[in-house]
This record gives C-alpha cells, sequence and structure tokens, in this order.
C-alpha cells in the first residue's frame, strides 16, 4: 500500500515521489498488487469539488492494481471521477518493462537431472 502521509512521516517529503515510484518498481517485479491510497480525491469526497493537485493524483494512481477512496458525501461523484481519469490515463500509462533476465534455475536443474 502506498499511503503518502505515512511515506513522508517515515522517509521526509524530500524523497516522497521517489520513493513512491522505488515502490511501484519493486512490487511490480515482485509481482505484488498495489493500493493507491493518498488521499485520492479527498476534496471531491468531501466537497464535490477536486483540487488540480488531486486530479493529477488520481492519475498517477493507474499505475496500481487498486485505488482506495475514503467516504464521504460525494462518494458516487468520485468514483466516477476516477473512473473516467483512469480509463483515460490507460493510454498513457505503461507498467514498466522486467529489468532482470528470465531465470532458468528450474529448467537448469530438471535437464541435469535428466542426464
Amino acid at each position: 500500500m502506498i499511503a503518502r502521509g505515512d511515506l513522508a512521516v517515515e522517509a521526509g517529503y524530500h524523497r516522497l515521489a521517489e520513493l513512491q515510484e522505488e515502490i511501484l518498481w519493486i512490487c511490480e517485479a515482485a509481482h505484488i498488487p498495489v493500493i493507491w491510497a493518498t488521499q485520492v480525491l479527498e476534496n471531491l469526497v468531501k466537497t464535490g469539488i477536486p483540487s488540480r493537485a488531486e486530479i493529477t493524483d488520481a492519475a498517477m494512481s493507474e499505475r496500481a492494481e487498486c485505488v482506495m477512496l475514503n467516504k464521504g458525501p460525494y462518494i458516487v461523484k468520485a468514483v466516477s471521477s476516477l473512473a473516467d481519469i483512469v480509463k483515460r490515463m490507460e493510454g498513457h500509462q505503461y507498467k514498466k518493462a522486467p529489468q532482470l533476465r528470465t531465470l532458468h534455475i528450474a529448467s537448469d536443474a530438471l535437464k541435469a537431472f535428466d542426464n
């Protein structure tokens, strides 16, 4: 789970964006799903009007497998807006390509066993 508030407390705000990116990379490499829980569309959920920063944050959430929204009187509007933003971003965001070569440990072991 990427929770920006907790991450900033632990690592400081200077490295926040860098650490979010590293967590996404590591989790993808390990095939671990990521929950983007950074008060996504918080103002929209509470007041019905999102901030510009929230729109950008929602767009970046497309890279995660799941997005967490907090409850509020405008939650239906927030879910609809998030779905629209994520759908539009799908064509722009691509998961990182694996950087490690394929490991052949199992197939090499079977070949040695067959000989």
